[in-house]
């Protein structure tokens, strides 16, 4: 595992625009393509492959934001995933899955946290809008002291630090920026109970506008402990949390959009969350206002 000190001072270095110059294609063949001079990037899917691609950067610490434009019509059994990830069996991850589903019924946003190989803190949303018509923005700030996942700048989730009661948080792996799409259809609409069309195919997803204020690692270190020249670009991410009108657009999504959260899943943990969550006997959740009664998403 590698280990950081993260300088209180320290400043980011600002990604955005070219997908040439900002990730590779790591899969698919010709189904992941770079169009219109590096401004846009698309994704396909048939019933040969998917297709993805990874950032030539790692980060570690900052604010992610990738406008997509999802798959449209039957997208049953197809999902669009976008997150960070690093390497290696004890990996953190911090995922956006989008799943798709029939004509007419809304995507399911899936959320997960993954600490030293560890998940099973998934959230999942419905969407307020049609994520097929319209390019939406999808973000991730990731700071020391919380995980905040935001839709359009509207928070939809927040993961805090509890290191300090013995709860793990990713901060000392740099993670790549990956995205896919590709056929879970065992499992991605309604259970695996609906099944991909593949007449519809090849199923595309979109991507513009993407942006990184972040730290970036490379041959073993930060880039934010010396880029004094960056000291007047914006580095509220680093100690972003919610201020009163972001709770209550929080408390909001989460009342009427929230479709499944493991905080509340008796099923799933019928003697609570598993020892990694608890302390002291006493079930411990990471995230912000969470619901008393979710159900699970058929």
């Amino acid at each position: 595992m590698l280990l950081l000190s993260v300088f209180v001072g320290s400043f980011s270095v600002a990604s955005a625009g070219d997908f040439h110059q900002e990730f590779d294609l790591t899969w698919g063949d010709q189904r992941a393509q770079i169009l219109n001079g590096g401004e846009l990037l698309t994704l396909d899917l048939d019933k040969a492959s998917g297709s993805g691609f990874r950032s030539k950067r790692e980060y570690l610490f900052g604010r992610i934001d990738m406008q997509i434009k999802l798959v449209a019509g039957n997208s049953a059994g197809t999902v669009t995933a976008f997150y960070l990830s690093s390497e290696g069996p004890n990996h953190d991850e911090i995922d956006f899955e989008f799943l798709g589903n029939l004509s007419g019924d809304p995507y399911i946003v899936h959320t997960n946290v993954y600490c030293q190989g560890k998940g099973d803190r998934e959230q999942q949303f419905y969407l307020w809008f049609d994520p097929t018509q319209h390019f939406h923005t999808y973000s991730i700030v990731w700071n020391q002291h919380r995980i905040i996942f935001l839709v359009d700048n509207i928070p939809i989730r927040v993961f805090n630090n509890e290191e300090s009661i013995g709860v793990p948080f990713p901060r000392n792996q740099p993670m790549s920026i990956y995205s896919s799409l590709w056929d879970a259809d065992d499992w991605a609409t309604r259970g695996g109970l609906v099944k991909t069309d593949w007449s519809k195919a090849p199923f595309t997803a979109y991507y513009r506008n993407f942006k990184a204020n972040a730290c970036t690692w490379s041959n073993g270190k930060s880039d934010c402990a010396s880029q004094v020249l960056n000291a007047a670009r914006n580095n509220v991410w680093q100690t972003q949390a919610l201020d009163a009108s972001g709770r209550r657009r929080l408390r909001w999504v989460q009342r009427y959009f929230m479709v499944y959260n493991y905080c509340a899943d008796l099923k799933r943990f019928p003697q609570g969350r598993p020892r990694k969550f608890r302390l002291r006997g006493a079930p411990v959740c990471q995230d912000l206002h969470p619901p008393p009664h979710v159900q699970e998403a058929s």
